[in-house]
């Protein structure tokens, strides 16, 4: 195989993905959009308003066919659009990748003690709530053997200081998922949690403490510093594809092992 050759281009050939959570450059989401469309899938991206449309238009630019389509996750009528639209452009999908998340900073920097009513809320309808919400629009225009991923984290099961009431979300988010997967495996349509490695994009950059959290997780994990934001982009390929096909309601770790030590 050539040295820069893609061992994963052309499986997802014939097949479309729209990917939600795309903020910029850096964001996973974008990372795994772009690998979708390296593995030959048509992409699609959405952007949450205005504010965000011209930087979405601006990515979507640099991937032939890559289109972009409005969708607030918190209004089930934008996110009704949303299964128009894309029913209307490309008949029916076949991944839908989740990759969003939101907490107020004063719940990342308070005590977990000191959670707010509206701050939980907040930080469930936006990072749990909505996969909840466009899995029941969209999987209508999914087809037997589609996958639906979404993005997680370790701290849903440990306590990480100052991540707080988000690893209570991504909890409430991976049991979620395990719902879906369960309600939606007679249509033959699988749903998956990837959890990644504490990654350097700009949400990281909110979560106070960060730069610790990722300096013990590339000195504990077995592999050290061999996880990125390309592994968890082409894990994403991998769930897509019909390769994944005997897999639903699994949590798969791209941590370099971390979340497997002990100490």
């Amino acid at each position: 195989m050539p040295e820069n050759a893609n061992p994963l281009a052309g499986v997802l050939t014939g097949k479309t993905a729209v990917v939600m959570g795309v903020q910029n450059q850096w964001s996973i989401a974008w990372q795994i959009a772009e690998a979708l469309a390296g593995a030959g899938a048509q992409v699609a991206i959405t952007y949450v308003d205005d504010r965000a449309k011209v930087n979405a238009e601006k990515l979507a630019a640099t991937v032939p066919g890559m289109k972009t389509f409005v969708c607030n996750v918190q209004d089930d009528a934008e996110i009704a659009t949303l299964r128009g639209a894309l029913e209307a452009e490309y008949g029916a999908i076949d991944t839908l990748v989740h990759s969003i998340a939101f907490a107020p900073a004063a719940e990342l920097t308070n005590r977990f003690l000191e959670t707010s009513r509206e701050g939980f809320k907040l930080a469930h309808e936006v990072s749990v709530y909505s996969l909840i919400a466009v899995a029941r629009e969209l999987t209508p225009i999914m087809d037997g053997g589609s996958s639906i991923v979404t993005l997680t984290y370790l701290g849903s099961d440990r306590v990480f200081p100052k991540y707080n009431v988000m690893g209570v979300a991504k909890a409430a988010l991976e049991s979620t998922m395990r719902y879906l997967a369960a309600d939606l495996g007679s249509e033959g349509i699988r749903v998956n949690a990837i959890s990644a490695g504490p990654l350097k994009t700009a949400s990281a950059r909110g979560i106070p403490g960060f730069s610790a959290m990722q300096e013990q997780a590339v000195d504990k994990s077995p592999l050290g510093s061999v996880f990125g934001v390309q592994h968890v982009a082409g894990t994403a390929v991998f769930l897509a594809s019909d390769a994944a096909a005997g897999i639903t309601g699994d949590v798969i770790f791209v941590d370099g092992g971390y979340h497997a030590m002990g100490i």
